[in-house]
């Protein structure tokens, strides 16, 4: 994240104010018409992120690798661009857009002629991001991509953190997966802890980390408590969400994926990683979260 605020492009509607920092093109604040705080604000102790973009993963690959035919390349978790700086395209008083294109950096550690813009628009109480990967090269490109908001935990609407409740759009009956300690989806599949559309959000939940819904039904869940305002988060083409926090701290992240971490023991050619999508030559994939005040 950038140290100096001053670079961040702000947009603004009459009921919400938002701020992006072209390192990662991060959502950095998030804000309603009070000046109070949806978004975490980031602490390194904790955790530095606020809302970071994933690509070209999501979560962590076997081995710290993975393979494009004979070739073997290293990313770290959730991949290289929210650590890269993008370029501005442009920025009006309510929305903002910014793109990251490949280049030799880029080329060492992910083959592949890419473009990832990252667009934001404020409309009233509701802001749209929608992340488009372009294939720039003349062979197929494999990626993901994700978003992961995280957002104040308690709300700062007066109801106490352990009133705070995550609530599905339609019943989510699928067992849920969970990580091992090298970061890799287990094999495991947990009874799900969505009781009756609504996972009551505590610490507990999160003490073996993320909690991954990867046979969700729902493209839609509300935040908050019984009472006072709260957030509505759609996700209409995710085809994964994970839920997470570290256990105590004031954020929960709702994170819509495009892509998941890697099985253990995963050790097949990337185009055949879970989670992938694939774009043609000169072809554009996209992915579009809304995050909308209600109250």
């Amino acid at each position: 994240m950038s140290n100096d605020p001053r670079q961040w492009i702000t947009v603004s509607s009459a009921d919400l104010s938002a701020a992006i920092d072209p390192l990662g093109a991060q959502l950095s604040s998030l804000r309603d018409h009070a000046g109070r705080d949806l978004l975490w604000q980031g602490d390194p102790a904790v955790w530095a992120g606020r809302a970071p973009v994933l690509f070209p993963i999501v979560g962590t690959l076997a081995g710290g690798t993975y393979r494009v035919g004979s070739k073997t390349y290293a990313l770290s978790r959730h991949g290289f661009a929210r650590g890269r700086m993008f370029e501005v395209l442009n920025s009006s008083p309510s929305a903002a857009s910014f793109v990251l294109r490949a280049d030799d950096s880029t080329f060492a550690v992910y083959p592949f002629h890419f473009e990832l813009q990252i667009a934001f628009a404020l409309a009233g109480p509701t802001l749209t991001a929608t992340a488009s990967v372009r294939n720039a090269g003349n062979e197929a490109l494999p990626a993901s991509v994700g978003f992961h908001p995280g957002f104040r935990w308690p709300l700062p609407y007066g109801a106490e953190r352990a009133a705070h409740f995550i609530e599905f759009e339609v019943d989510e009956p699928a067992p849920v997966r969970r990580i091992d300690s090298d970061g890799l989806l287990s094999p495991d599949r947990h009874p799900t802890p969505i009781i009756g559309k609504r996972l009551a959000l505590r610490d507990e939940l999160f003490r073996d980390d993320v909690v991954i819904l990867d046979q969700i039904n729902s493209h839609s869940v509300f935040y908050g408590a019984e009472s006072g305002p709260r957030l509505e988060i759609a996700f209409p083409d995710a085809r994964y969400l994970g839920i997470w926090t570290r256990p105590g701290a004031p954020f929960v992240c709702i994170e819509p994926w495009q892509g998941v971490t890697d099985p253990a023991g995963f050790n097949r050619d990337f185009h055949e990683k879970p989670g992938i999508f694939t774009v043609a030559p000169g072809a554009t994939h996209s992915m579009t979260m809304t995050i909308m005040l209600r109250g």
